[in-house]
């Protein structure tokens, strides 16, 4: 696949029609108001809002009953309609107001491609300059669906492909959301009805966090049963360590936290994981700690990525048993904390290699016989290049703009670029 091309995108997809799904009033707590972001003729995009933002939009907006809204959103989500004259139960004068003030705009997909064990991989515009990728892993009674936040990524993790990429800016909302509609819409899926996504990762391309109310909004979207119905504890967010927007996270939304430890030393993760220079292990510590006291009974995922030679030692393992096991005595809660064990999935140019199979067996070993619940990731995809750490997509690198953005995140601010 050549991403290195410009490529011209038209982001309006056919309007497709699957089977009416049904869905009760429930929704998640409300994210940050948006502020509606504007097609390229000014209409805005209905993929933009969550519940309460497209209910504002229908009563202060267009005069209408907010129940529209709820229409509206099944519609799109239940049903992938992009084209508001085939909303039949909205009244005419209705769906000509929309065509004039709204659009229902999802990103294309450039390219996809099935790997042998299943997994799908999209390579979705997101504009002419900039495209990502997502992923859909399916597996024994789940499907799960990689989900990137960033065109690129500023933390510049060793390790990970993506970060060889640069930084272009984050997503929208509506380029957030898109990714879920795209592969909802073609797996076939019907929420309540015919599920074939059941658990959504925020693992893709970029540092979630740091593109804060886009993610929270999204996120609120896919838990909403007028949009994808998914439990709270099925969509995960996953975060280098941005220590101050876990805390906001834990006060503003209610998803899964994943976190990228992959070292359990300072010296070794400032290294791997630039963004502990900030925010090192012991604060990162301390802010998983009051995000899973925040939501009792609920465990945090710490991600450890094995690279041989480099953090899949016996040392390695002992002090990482030492800080789940802190961390359990800290919230109180037997297996408040799981590690899950990542196989490095290599990509070209990298000076990283996968441990062997009996040095990943031995790893986990030393977990197990700890008490530590310490899965290994089975990888997948990767005959596509759609493991974990290997997402690319098509950036195109503002260096400037690069530098401005993690000069933000070092200041520890989230939203830090549009």
């Amino acid at each position: 696949m050549d991403r290195t091309r410009d490529i011209a995108i038209e982001v309006v997809p056919d309007a497709a029609a699957a089977a009416p799904g049904t869905a009760s009033a429930r929704a998640p707590a409300a994210a940050s108001a948006p502020s509606p972001a504007k097609a390229a003729d000014g209409r805005t995009n209905i993929f933009d809002l969550d519940r309460p933002a497209l209910e504002r939009f229908f009563e202060e907006g267009l005069g209408e009953k907010k129940f529209r809204a709820h229409q509206v959103m099944k519609w799109i989500h239940h049903r992938y309609a992009t084209d508001f004259n085939d909303m039949t139960d909205l009244g005419k004068a209705l769906r000509a107001k929309l065509e004039e003030r709204a659009v229902v705009h999802a990103p294309t997909a450039m390219f996809d491609k099935a790997s042998a064990d299943g997994t799908h991989k999209w390579l979705l515009g997101m504009d002419p300059k900039n495209a990502i990728e997502t992923v859909y892993i399916p597996d024994k009674g789940r499907g799960t669906l990689c989900v990137s936040s960033q065109v690129g990524c500023a933390l510049n993790c060793t390790f990970c492909s993506t970060a060889t990429q640069g930084f272009n800016r984050n997503l929208s909302t509506a380029e957030i959301i898109g990714q879920v509609w795209v592969a909802a819409r073609h797996l076939g899926n019907v929420p309540h009805q015919q599920r074939r996504l059941t658990n959504v990762v925020m693992m893709g391309m970029g540092e979630p966090l740091a593109n804060f109310d886009n993610v929270v909004r999204a996120m609120s979207i896919m838990r909403d049963d007028l949009g994808y119905g998914l439990a709270n504890k099925r969509v995960t967010l996953s975060t280098a360590g941005m220590v101050p927007m876990i805390d906001r996270l834990a006060a503003e939304s209610d998803v899964s936290l994943a976190v990228s430890l992959h070292a359990p030393f300072d010296d070794l993760r400032d290294t791997l994981v630039p963004l502990n220079r900030k925010y090192p292990i012991a604060e990162l510590m301390d802010a998983c700690v009051r995000y899973a006291l925040r939501r009792k009974g609920e465990s945090v995922t710490f991600e450890y990525t094995l690279m041989k030679g480099v953090n899949d030692q016996p040392e390695h393992a002992r002090a990482l048993v030492g800080l789940m096991r802190d961390f359990d005595r800290r919230v109180q809660m037997k297996d408040a904390a799981k590690v899950n064990l990542i196989p490095f999935n290599p990509f070209p140019g990298t000076r990283f290699e996968r441990p062997g199979d009996d040095a990943i067996r031995a790893f986990q070993k030393q977990l197990n016989n700890a008490g530590m619940i310490a899965p290994v990731r089975r990888t997948r995809g990767d005959d596509i290049d759609a493991a974990c750490g290997q997402l690319k997509g098509q950036v195109m690198d503002r260096t400037r703009r690069q530098a401005e953005f993690r000069r933000s995140l070092q200041a520890g601010g989230g939203d830090a670029a549009a």
